[in-house]
């Protein structure tokens, strides 16, 4: 299993780089024949009026899925507890979520309704971006259903999630609804007033676990 540590505003000493493998390597201990990398992030802030200030993130990387967990305490050692204590619970509902699949004959999907195409998102204001791109990030992705996407959204911890659609071949985004549930935006057929591809809006909605974290 590769491990790799990164530091920002923070250097790793040998003592910390100990404490993480000795941590990580512990939670994914039964995990490392899946397990292809693990990345772990940490950081300071130096901004007074940020609290908590030290952060510990983990990143792994397994079978083309990824896992994501993140902590942050006033102290970096705690962090880095709490965060191998969560990524051993993504771990293990990962495993359960594949082991209930391979026992179900076919996942259950509920389509909810179409909604109206909002043309005009914002108004009289001017768009506004960041003067410039402050990450860039690259990741494999293979083809999946709705229903494996979602499972990817829940287990990174965001709000969203990009994905290459295996039914339709496009690109598409699943997020969690402010009201509940999950919507997917797809990309529109120039050719039609609607949604979705050849002029068809298609949605899947779930409901997530009520422990299920979300970031």
């Amino acid at each position: 299993m590769k491990l790799v540590i990164h530091g920002k505003n923070i250097e790793i000493t040998d003592a910390i780089r100990d404490y993480v493998h000795q941590k990580i390597e512990k939670a994914v201990n039964h995990f490392q024949n899946i397990t292809n990398e693990v990345d772990v992030h940490l950081s300071v802030a130096r901004n007074p009026r940020i609290n908590p200030k030290q952060s510990a993130e983990v990143t792994i990387f397994i079978n083309g899925s990824v896992i994501r967990a993140e902590e942050s305490s006033e102290n970096l050692y705690a962090s880095i507890d709490l965060v191998a204590d969560k990524i051993a619970r993504q771990l293990r509902k990962y495993k359960e979520r594949r082991q209930n699949k391979k026992n179900q004959a076919q996942a259950t999907k509920e389509v909810i309704p179409s909604e109206n195409v909002v043309e005009d998102l914002i108004g009289d204001r001017t768009p506004e971006l960041p003067s410039e791109v402050v990450r860039t990030k690259y990741f494999a992705m293979p083809p999946m259903t709705i229903t494996e996407a979602l499972e990817h959204l829940q287990m990174v911890g965001h709000d969203f999630y990009m994905f290459h659609n295996s039914e339709t071949g496009e690109i598409n985004v699943i997020y969690e609804r402010n009201h509940g549930g999950y919507g997917v935006i797809q990309p529109r057929n120039p050719n039609s007033n609607t949604n979705g591809k050849n002029g068809r809006a298609a949605h899947d909605y779930a409901t997530a676990e009520a422990s299920q974290p979300h970031k």
